[in-house]
């Protein structure tokens, strides 16, 4: 896999490069989902906005989750609007530490774009580093990209449970989401048995860049995770855990996203939940609770 982040000076190198490179703006946030209105007040020129919520998910049934994973096919369609063809260097960006950003990069890495890069730092580094940027909307050139998915690791529901039970399964949601002291949006609150709790947030710095890849692998072994043992990261409707997804790997693991996340779980009322801070202990208190 080529790098994964570029600095904003190394992409306003790019820019002015040919052939330039492809940037896409994935502003959304859960309060705030269309995050067009801010992509026109001001973006990095040449950027194509792109919709999370209708281009880099589908929506189902509840028992689906929030935010599965779009088709080969829906993807590649929305892939070629935002002007993207085979062999070229894509860069993604948000104005929110990464984390939807890291939702595209996920997909386009999984479709099989070889150098699909996350601007390090969003939309904050760009403007710090005294880049200009463009109002209005941006119309491209239909691509014609060709995606396969299939290139990265994936876990449906049954294997994010044997996950949590035969390598580490990392819940990247808030501490108090796992225990399960609140849950504002899913029907139930806690976390998969077994799971361990490590939030996405702790992945990079007051600055919005990700943590030396030194620091995130001390971090991420001390948590349990080991090399050449299998580690799964899920969150709350799938969006965020790409993020732990992108950190892992700049630490050097190998990791598997359950994309269904805890919106799926919640919603399939036979898994057992459980909740608290000991892993072990809600283990054993959800297994005794769904056979009593």
């Amino acid at each position: 896999m080529s790098r994964i982040l570029i600095s904003a000076d190394e992409l306003a190198g790019l820019l002015s490069a040919v052939p330039a490179v492809r940037v896409l703006d994935v502003r959304w946030r859960l309060d705030r989902p269309d995050g067009r209105p801010e992509f026109l007040d001001g973006h990095i020129p040449g950027a194509v906005y792109v919709d999370l919520d209708t281009e880099l998910a589908e929506h189902g049934a509840p028992t689906d989750g929030r935010h599965p994973l779009p088709s080969t096919q829906r993807l590649q369609a929305a892939a070629r609007r935002w002007g993207l063809n085979d062999g070229e260097t894509v860069v993604v960006y948000d104005d929110l530490k990464s984390l939807s950003a890291a939702r595209a990069w996920w997909l386009l890495a999984d479709g099989g774009i070889a150098d699909v890069r996350i601007l390090d730092g969003s939309l904050r580094a760009w403007t710090d580093a005294g880049h200009p940027l463009q109002t209005g909307d941006v119309a491209p050139v239909a691509g014609t990209v060709t995606l396969a998915g299939g290139h990265l690791a994936k876990a449906d529901i049954d294997e994010a449970a044997e996950l949590a039970t035969t390598g580490v399964l990392i819940d990247v949601r808030a501490a108090e989401r796992y225990r399960g002291d609140v849950e504002p949006i899913d029907p139930r609150a806690g976390h998969v048995p077994g799971a361990l709790n490590r939030f996405t947030g702790a992945n990079v710095g007051a600055d919005g860049r990700f943590l030396d890849p030194e620091t995130l692998r001390r971090e991420f072994a001390d948590l349990g995770v080991v090399d050449g043992e299998p580690v799964g990261v899920y969150c709350g409707s799938g969006v965020t855990a790409s993020h732990a997804f992108v950190a892992l790997t700049i630490a050097g693991y190998r990791p598997t996203l359950y994309p269904g996340s805890w919106s799926q779980w919640s919603n399939h009322l036979d898994r057992p939940v459980a909740t608290g801070s000991d892993p072990a202990g809600a283990l054993a208190s959800a297994t005794q609770k769904e056979q009593s």
